[in-house]
């Protein structure tokens, strides 16, 4: 198990070398920072549609570690997508990420108004891990802004198993110098250290205080067309969550990836955009009844 996790989390730090080797060209992107509540934050701006997209990182995540292959093939004349760094990671540093126990929703307000200060009154969200958490809040908090709703590797709560994998890979000198490595170039050793360290133990925190609880309250707020993706093969999330997820969201549809694991928009980049773009420009979009791809 802890080898499975550390592969998906291996995965994700690569995620840079993943895109060269693709030949991924970023000409086309507009990178900027602006300023949110005294938050000094990175972003970037792909495509030249009309219809816009916002896409929120996972834990520690970064525009170019989480989204490349969104940024570069998702992208184009009929979608824009805009990605940040979550504040107090990547380039939206200094100040360093504070883990509050509702930091997510925190999150959740800041990116809902650098969205309005960008000029965009109307956007989905794609929202990967702590990134789908953060977009399931805002769907929530911001209806009249959030046109559609794309997550995975998601949860609306914290188990007492969830905990334990997390605590698995807490210790990063633990982790093989490759896999750190990646991680250590934005952050430092130091700091990349302290701030997952940081976030593993926001997240037990949250389950002691908060009942595990992270948005379970926002679900049934959620009003817009809502995918929600799974990889049957996730390590880090285990099937209870989409499932959770899909009976509470109404009208929500979910897919599978049978292979998937945790970064499946990363892995299976290729097939993760024809069905979010599908979903996306397709009104009467519908999952196939087995609920696989």
């Amino acid at each position: 198990m802890v080898r499975s996790l550390l592969s998906s989390l291996k995965c994700a730090a690569n995620a840079h070398k993943l895109i060269s080797q693709r030949g991924i060209h970023q000409s086309h992107m507009a990178s900027s920072h602006v300023t949110v509540n005294g938050l000094n934050l990175r972003y970037e701006v792909a495509g030249s549609g009309s219809k816009v997209g916002l896409c929120l990182p996972g834990a520690l995540g970064s525009i170019k570690s989480d989204f490349g292959p969104q940024l570069s093939s998702l992208a184009g004349e009929e979608l824009t997508l805009v990605c940040w760094d979550p504040p107090g990671y990547g380039q939206s540093r200094p100040p360093p990420r504070k883990f509050s126990n509702d930091f997510l929703r925190q999150d959740s307000t800041i990116a809902a108004q650098m969205m309005k200060i960008l000029g965009y009154d109307k956007y989905a969200l794609l929202g990967w891990s702590d990134g789908g958490i953060t977009a399931l809040m805002m769907a929530a908090a911001f209806p009249q802004q959030v046109s559609e709703l794309v997550v995975w590797g998601a949860n609306a709560y914290l188990t007492e198993k969830d905990i334990g994998l997390y605590n698995k890979v807490r210790d990063v000198n633990q982790w093989s110098e490759k896999m750190r490595a990646p991680l250590e170039a934005i952050y430092g050793k130091e700091d990349f250290k302290k701030t997952w360290e940081g976030w593993v133990d926001a997240l037990a925190k949250i389950y002691q205080e908060e009942n595990g609880d992270l948005c379970k309250t926002d679900l049934d707020k959620i009003s817009c067309r809502t995918l929600i993706i799974h990889g049957n093969k996730d390590p880090l999330v285990p099937r209870e969550h989409p499932d959770y997820l899909h009976s509470k969201i109404k009208g929500s549809q979910l897919v599978c990836m049978e292979d998937g694991k945790h970064n499946i928009h990363l892995r299976y980049a290729k097939e993760f955009n024809k069905l979010v773009n599908e979903f996306l420009f397709d009104k009467n979009f519908l999952v196939k009844p087995d609920g696989k791809i």
